[in-house]
């Protein structure tokens, strides 16, 4: 095991954070694997899952039976990390710029583009490192004028030439569900098995600039541009674990969730030794643009009549929302068929608040498809 400390710029004087990645396995390894947990600070599941799979990555790389390269980052986001509020940690938006760490990420398609046709030529994996050389050299000449920025370019360039990236998060109250491509759905379908994902949602931009898709997006606009000339394969798959709720935080569930990685590692050779049969697949992937966001109508008590993990039919409640003072009784209603899977926290209401999730099978969504 390699341990590398990569600083961050300093915000002010007599400060100093810094991004601390793992290394397993051969330098020169065919295949490399990039892992980061809590990129939402307070979202700490991946954070644990994170550091289980480290113990266990060791232990693989002394037998001699890693067989990738496999960077690992328990801690994705120091600035997020030390942000409190009257003892309440706040790690998904960053404080001075109120911007949602998980968004905004770099595009640096139009960069790798310049010049790059002269380069190309019929051999896919001379393509492949090409651009992968390019991506590192654009990425290393994007300024970072904050914090924040320097977070940003220190985590894309660690993971830029990794061919598949998973992104450790949570949702608020949760069952296991995911997030990636169609195009890399056949190479995370059989992780979405093992793991036990009881939503698979898939989109190819989801509009927001998020960590997994600044990857993706480059290789998929550069195909679109030059691949009809030449073979570009993919050069990265991405994929959002959500590891249930932010509460789910336990010894035996990280064990479980470390090991489903593992098992799809071993699935695709990544690490010596035969995978387990595929268990089924809990629910069938579908369209991002088919979620729903189920909001409040109006501010109340919430009061839950189904719980994640349950599949629900079109009109059936799912909440109410009670005002105390009026005795307004406000239903939040399932919109189309589909499985509850993430629901909120809070038990107080205000109007237009996200209060349920549900993986839906109906497309009508379009441009951002994201949370807040």
């Amino acid at each position: 095991m390699q341990h590398h400390t990569h600083p961050l710029l300093s915000p002010v004087p007599g400060t100093q954070r810094s991004l601390e990645s793992f290394h397993f396995g051969p330098d020169d390894a065919a295949k490399r694997v990039y892992i980061q947990g809590s990129l939402h600070a307070d979202e700490l599941p991946g954070m644990l899952v994170a550091w289980t799979l480290k113990q266990r990555l060791k232990a693989l790389e002394e037998a001699g039976q890693l067989k990738a390269h496999v960077i690992v980052v328990p801690v994705a986001n120091p600035i997020g990390l030390d942000q409190q509020l009257m003892d309440i940690p706040l790690g998904r938006y960053d404080f001075e710029s109120v911007s949602n760490f998980n968004r905004g990420y770099r595009d640096v398609t139009e960069r790798i583009a310049e010049g790059l046709e002269s380069a190309l030529t019929q051999d896919a994996e001379h393509n492949r490192a090409e651009i992968r050389r390019r991506f590192t050299a654009a990425l290393d000449e994007q300024p970072a004028t904050t914090a924040h920025a320097s977070l940003h370019r220190t985590q894309q360039r660690l993971a830029c030439n990794a061919d598949f990236i998973l992104d450790l998060h949570c949702d608020f109250h949760a069952v296991e569900h995911l997030y990636t491509t169609p195009a890399a759905w056949p190479d995370f379908e059989p992780l979405a098995r093992y793991f036990g994902a009881k939503a698979s949602m898939l989109a190819t931009d989801s509009g927001g600039g998020s960590f997994d898709e600044c990857f993706t997006l480059v290789w998929e606009q550069l195909r679109e541009r030059f691949g009809d000339r030449y073979p570009i394969p993919y050069g990265s798959q991405s994929i959002t674990l959500e590891l249930r709720g932010q509460q789910d935080v336990a010894r035996d569930i990280a064990e479980r969730d470390a090991e489903a990685i593992l098992d799809w590692m071993r699935y695709h050779a990544l690490i010596d030794g035969e995978a387990p049969p595929l268990p089924a697949l809990p629910y069938p992937a579908t369209e991002l643009a088919a979620m729903d966001f189920l909001r409040a109508p109006a501010g109340g008590v919430v009061v839950f009549h189904r719980t994640p993990g349950e599949e629900v039919k079109s009109g059936d409640l799912i909440a109410e929302i009670i005002d105390p003072i009026s005795d307004a009784v406000h239903p939040v209603r399932a919109e189309q068929d589909g499985m509850f899977y993430a629901r909120t926290q809070r038990r107080m209401a205000t109007a237009g608040m996200i209060v349920a999730d549900v993986a839906g099978h109906h497309a009508h969504r379009s441009g951002y498809l994201l949370a807040p």
